[in-house]
């Protein structure tokens, strides 16, 4: 993008009666105080139950933020998505789907099952499927698959990024569950005998940290084919986008993955740090974090944001109505009468 380009977007973004729709629906949900902050890793009990951000990041690369979009949180379940389209890029589709099948489970995300005809993992999103993609990751040491895996998010955010290593050791010491889904795994071949060093690089995958506006960024980069739309630079290979977000629509929000596909109709990812992750595709990324979470583990806030976005504009994938606003005309300002 150059720099008039940048220029343009960042006015647009200032003066555009979008911002004022994302600010009138951060004031509605700010009030929700619905869910409670996850646990089970005793280090996420350390988030404040008020942080609260919504960012979107359009096709054409501007960026509209509210709130708190700046606030660091640990990545977790999103971070499946997108190491999942590394190993496809690693291996191709029909080997990967050798290992981990695309199929929704009703099974919770850390259940320790897998399908009893192929011994596959049911999806990546859930910890048996990702930690099966994680393995995939190429790289001749711990290190360097390391450095590949926040090379890619790199490539998605634009920006650097660090490892929580307090979140880190406490999935570690507390993955057990992991642990056991990974040998059960290993007895059937879907993964290497490198077990020990996969399921670390995994526990440091749902350990990087991220803010609302680099989730944005990256269901943007899944928006635009795979090309980061600030950057310009190429995160994924454009063959392997379906794959990701279709996998992202039927199974990326845990237990309730049905019933967003059929609420909101983005294909989306939700990690129990607070963030999501949604594509409206050829069109925009949102991010939104509040780590408020509700009984099935997504963001109560979170939801409801996607679920007005997806409403308002018509970005539901099977939506054939007529939207209440024109998305591109309120971006452009020309929308401006009705907010």
């Amino acid at each position: 993008m150059s720099d008039m380009q940048s220029l343009a977007s960042s006015i647009t973004a200032v003066t555009s009666p979008f911002r004022h729709y994302l600010h009138e629906l951060h004031e509605r949900y700010q009030a929700l105080n619905d869910g409670a902050v996850a646990d089970y890793i005793p280090e996420l009990t350390l988030a404040k139950p008020e942080w609260f951000g919504i960012c979107v990041v359009t096709k054409a690369g501007q960026v509209f933020e509210i709130g708190d979009c700046d606030q660091l949180f640990t990545i977790q379940s999103i971070s499946k998505a997108f190491v999942y389209g590394l190993a496809l890029e690693d291996h191709g589709r029909d080997y990967v789907n050798s290992k981990v099948s695309v199929e929704p489970t009703g099974e919770a995300f850390n259940a320790i099952v897998l399908d009893e005809k192929t011994n596959r993992p049911y999806n990546p999103m859930v910890n048996a499927g990702a930690i099966a993609t994680t393995d995939l990751v190429k790289g001749a040491n711990s290190t360097e698959r390391l450095k590949r895996m926040l090379a890619m998010f790199k490539r998605y955010t634009g920006r650097d990024h660090d490892i929580n290593v307090p979140i880190f050791l406490s999935e570690k010491a507390t993955g057990f569950r992991n642990r056991a889904m990974a040998y059960l795994m290993l007895n059937f071949g879907m993964v290497s005998d490198r077990v020990d060093e996969t399921l670390d690089l995994y526990f440091q995958q749902c350990s990087i940290m991220v803010t609302a506006k680099d989730l944005a960024m990256l269901s943007a980069t899944l928006a635009n084919g795979g090309v980061n739309p600030v950057t310009g630079e190429r995160a994924l290979d454009e063959r392997y986008v379906q794959d990701v977000i279709s996998v992202m629509l039927t199974c990326g929000m845990y237990d309730g993955s049905g019933e967003w596909a059929y609420r909101v109709g983005m294909p989306a990812k939700s990690g129990v740090g607070g963030g999501i992750t949604a594509v409206a595709p050829n069109t925009l990324g949102v991010g939104t974090f509040s780590p408020l979470l509700d009984a099935k583990g997504n963001s109560a806030r979170g939801i409801k944001v996607c679920e007005a976005l997806s409403h308002d504009f018509g970005l539901h994938l099977f939506n054939v109505a007529q939207p209440a606003h024109d998305l591109a005309e309120c971006i452009a300002g020309n929308d401006a009468d009705n907010w």
